[in-house]
C-alpha cells in the first residue's frame, strides 16, 4: 500500500487551499488519536484523516467528491478499508456505503469537529489552540452565526455514532491537534486583530457533507 509520504504528495498535488490542506492534517491527527486508543492501524487510519476530502477542490459537487476519490486511490493501490470510510463520511453514499466499521465511525466524528476547534481556537487573543478548553468550543458551538460552516448535528451525530460522550470526545481532538499545532498554524502568534481572526475562523468549516 502506499505510504504516508505518497499520500501526503497526492494531497497537496490535488489541493493547493492552505486552509483546507489544514483541515486534512487535522483530521489525520485525529484519527491517529483514535487509532491509538482503539488499537487499531495507525498508519492506515492517519491516511484515511490526510486524505478524505483529497478531491474537494476539484469536485466540490457532493455528487461526485469523495466518489472520484475513490477511483484515484483504487487505481493507485489503496486499501480498501481507506476507500469505504472516506466514501461512507459522504452522506450522499449512505445506501452503499453505510458506516457500519470503526473507521468510518471514527472519519465521520473527526471530519466536523475539527473546523470547530480551529474556528474557536483562531478567536482566541493568542490564536492558538494550546490550552483551548473543551468548555469553550462548547459554548462557541451554541453561539449562532459563529463557524456557519460547520453542522452542529453532525458533530453530535459523529460522537454517538463513535459512542463517545461529546466533551470527551472534544477533548480528545483538541488534544490531537494541538500535537500538530505548529503545522495547523494554530501555536499562538499574540495579540490579534479580532475582525482579522473573525474572518479566518469563517474558513476553516469541513466541506458539507449533504445537499
Amino acid at each position: 500500500m502506499p505510504t504516508r509520504d505518497d499520500a501526503y504528495r497526492l494531497m497537496t498535488e490535488h489541493v493547493k487551499n492552505l486552509n483546507l490542506q489544514r483541515h486534512m492534517l487535522a483530521v489525520e491527527a485525529a484519527m491517529r488519536f483514535y487509532a491509538r486508543k482503539y488499537g487499531q492501524d495507525e498508519e492506515l487510519w492517519g491516511i484515511t484523516g490526510l486524505l478524505h476530502d483529497c478531491d474537494y477542490e476539484e469536485y466540490p459537487d457532493l455528487r461526485q467528491h469523495t466518489r472520484v476519490l475513490a477511483g484515484w486511490l483504487r487505481e493507485a493501490g489503496y486499501d480498501e478499508r481507506i476507500i469505504y470510510a472516506i466514501l461512507a463520511h459522504n452522506d450522499l453514499n449512505a445506501e452503499t456505503n453505510p458506516r457500519t466499521d470503526l473507521l468510518s465511525k471514527a472519519l465521520y466524528a473527526c471530519d466536523e469537529i475539527t473546523g470547530l476547534i480551529t474556528a474557536t481556537a483562531l478567536v482566541r487573543p493568542n490564536k492558538s489552540i494550546l490550552g483551548l478548553e473543551v468548555s469553550s468550543v462548547k459554548k462557541k458551538m451554541k453561539t449562532k452565526g459563529f463557524a456557519a460552516g460547520v453542522n452542529r448535528d453532525d458533530i453530535i451525530r459523529g460522537a454517538a455514532e463513535l459512542g463517545v460522550e461529546l466533551d470527551e470526545h472534544i477533548g480528545n481532538v483538541i488534544a490531537a491537534m494541538s500535537s500538530i499545532a505548529e503545522e495547523l498554524g494554530l501555536a499562538g502568534t499574540g495579540p490579534s486583530n479580532g475582525s482579522t481572526a473573525s474572518a479566518q475562523a469563517s474558513q476553516v468549516s469541513p466541506p458539507a457533507r449533504s445537499e
